[in-house]
């Protein structure tokens, strides 16, 4: 899944979309990850009424596919900005100075954990672990992984990004 695709705004979103995704699970029992995920590949997040969509088409209960998207991490049920800021917050990065990252993160873009920057551009999100312990404090952004992170080093990095997102 990318997280920088464009994400489809509810008032353009075309459920046609989803008539391959369902009609290539349709009678196959226990697909309801797997459906759940291309949609999200699909729209760039979860909205409501493609869950109605999916649950309408695989005869699931609306409770049933909810439960499933808000349980796993993977799943959004909100638009994400075009760069997903996954910050480790994991026991070695924790103890190297994730805090003081994330509030660096937080005082920049003027948002908290979980959400979004009002012109769509970054998503903060806090993970568990990101496998790279050695290089902690880490974040990763669209994929390319940042470590050794400081207050000042992440500031640094963000407006080089907010700088190219405006150009």
């Amino acid at each position: 899944m990318e997280a920088s695709q464009e994400t489809v705004g509810i008032d353009q979103m075309d459920l046609s979309l989803l008539d391959p995704v369902l009609k290539a699970n349709s009678g196959h029992k226990g697909r309801t990850i797997a459906i759940l995920q291309e949609a999200q590949e699909i729209y760039g997040y979860l909205p409501l009424e493609v869950l109605e969509k999916i649950s309408e088409a695989t005869q699931e209960p609306l409770a049933k596919l909810y439960g499933v998207a808000t349980f796993y991490t993977q799943f959004r049920m909100k638009p994400v900005g075009k760069h997903l800021i996954m910050l480790c917050q994991g026991t070695a990065c924790h103890v190297m100075g994730a805090d003081r990252v994330q509030q660096a993160i937080e005082d920049e873009l003027q948002i908290e954990n979980g959400e979004t920057t009002k012109d769509g551009v970054f998503t903060l999100m806090t993970v568990a672990c990101l496998g790279c312990c050695s290089l902690a404090p880490v974040m990763m952004v669209d994929g390319e992984t940042y470590a050794s992170l400081t207050p000042d080093s992440v500031r640094k990095i963000l407006r080089k990004m907010r700088k190219e997102a405006d150009a």
